[in-house]
């Protein structure tokens, strides 16, 4: 048996979470491998900006704290640690780990990086189809930033093969981190279509962390969770034999069972007979669930069909600008006043002229479901003792989503009474676009050094 964890859903997830799935990574004493899921499509492209500013960030900013509880336990008990933690710059990612292992008196840890998603230049010459979906887009004036393919699990399994403990990776695929070190283990085959699809089902499982153990599960009366301060991150079982149980670390919070599995079983899951990754299609029509024990689900009867001939591409553009306002209503008549507000914040755009598109949301009537452009309040009944305020705008303009998010201020002075703790932000909106990309187009390097060599 193989076990395989996850130590994080996310960029910025709890830098905690690894270290009770790698006690218990080390206390079943099986082989075993844990992984780290931290990219989203504009994660990658904000990792792009930091590295423009500071050549040697770039890289998953929660790094070094990820891995330090855990990296001398991982190089005594041979589990590899695998994450995409390198964003668009796994070299300097690369570098963070070997500082953290020399701290700890590992100089010998074999760190691999992994490159070759970046196809930036690929995109800005223009040489990619355009996903259906985004077809026709008009880009106007929008400005390049990065273009990332999302690779799959053979240079990873390169890198484990060759003796690597900790790899540092782009933009791999989520399943992929799941699938690399399950390959390298059983001798999985890059047309072992059934045996792939086992790791990506439980990749898929995996990737947002406690998602599959509780997180965004949980709703207090009606779905419960256990201690939900200490949500236990996931850990899949799998056997040479295909057998996939998800479970959780001994003594943590949360809860496996069959409510949690399906959410996130069908989590992006656009077509449950076609989920599409790099190294698989993963259908998951004929899938059974069992409850195996407390906290323990087994999956069967999952099938993989050949990989496709395309890797995706997000390209991510600074395409406008976004300002922000916000000002806080309170005491009696809160949501009236508020209501108020907002109308004239939005008389004040269009009598000044501002090109921008906006949006007024009064948080504590309504500010999450959209309706007639974000105007749901307009009807909500609440007689809340408080009501904040906020003002959004979209603009190609800079200046003008700035000005816009200004007015804000002058409903202290010239708003209704019982105003206060206002502020105001301007931030270049992230825009993205889907591209397609033959594989042969995206050829990877997997270069592994010893963290004293990485930082000669």
């Amino acid at each position: 048996m193989f076990r395989l964890g996850n130590g994080s859903g996310f960029s910025g997830d709890r830098v905690d979470a690894p270290i009770p799935v790698m006690r218990d990574l080390v206390a079943g004493g099986t082989p075993a491998a844990l992984f780290f899921e931290t990219l989203g499509e504009r994660t990658v492209a904000l990792a792009h900006l930091e590295k423009r500013r500071d050549g040697e960030l770039g890289y998953e900013p929660m790094l070094e704290r990820l891995v330090r509880p855990i990296l001398r336990d991982a190089a005594e008990h041979a589990i590899p640690l695998l994450g995409n933690w390198g964003a668009a710059n796994p070299p300097a990612g690369g570098r963070a780990v070997a500082r953290v292992a020399m701290e700890l008196g590992l100089p010998d840890l074999r760190i691999a990086v992994v490159e070759g998603d970046d196809v930036t230049g690929q995109v800005a010459n223009g040489q990619l189809p355009v996903h259906d979906a985004d077809a026709g887009l008009d880009m106007g004036d929008w400005r390049l930033v990065a273009a990332n393919a999302y690779i799959g699990a053979e240079p990873l399994v390169e890198a484990l093969r060759e003796g690597a403990q900790v790899i540092v990776a782009g933009r791999t695929s989520d399943p992929a981190l799941a699938i690399a070190p399950l390959a390298h283990h059983f001798g999985w085959g890059v047309e072992d279509w059934d045996r792939l699809a086992i790791g990506a089902a439980a990749g898929h499982l995996l990737e947002c962390g406690s998602q599959v153990t509780g997180g965004v599960f949980w709703d207090p009366g009606r779905k419960d969770v256990p201690d939900p301060a200490n949500l236990g991150f996931p850990i899949a079982e799998v056997t040479a034999e295909g057998e996939l149980v998800i479970t959780k670390p001994a003594g943590t919070g949360g809860v496996v069972d069959f409510r949690t599995i399906k959410e996130q079983l069908l989590y992006e899951l656009h077509d449950p007979a076609e989920y599409i990754t790099p190294d698989v299609v993963l259908d998951i029509t004929g899938c059974t669930l069992e409850q195996a024990g407390k906290d323990r689900v087994a999956l069967r009867g999952l099938r993989g069909h050949p990989r496709p001939e395309t890797l995706k591409v997000t390209a991510s553009f600074e395409g406008s600008w976004l300002g922000e306002g916000e000002v806080s209503v309170a005491g009696p008549n809160a949501a009236g006043r508020a209501r108020a507000m907002a109308d004239v914040l939005l008389e004040r755009l269009r009598m000044r002229g501002l090109k921008v598109k906006a949006r007024v949301d009064l948080i504590g009537l309504a500010s999450v479901h959209d309706s007639d452009g974000g105007a749901l309040w307009r009807d909500a009944e609440c007689d809340a003792p408080e009501v904040r305020v906020r003002l959004a705008v979209e603009s190609a303009s800079r200046d003008d989503a700035d000005q816009a998010a200004r007015e804000v201020l002058a409903m202290l002075c010239c708003g209704p009474a019982g105003t206060g703790g206002a502020r105001w932000r301007v931030t270049p909106r992230i825009l993205t676009r889907s591209h397609l990309i033959l594989r042969e187009r995206v050829p990877t390097r997997v270069a592994i050094r010893t963290a004293k060599e990485m930082l000669r």
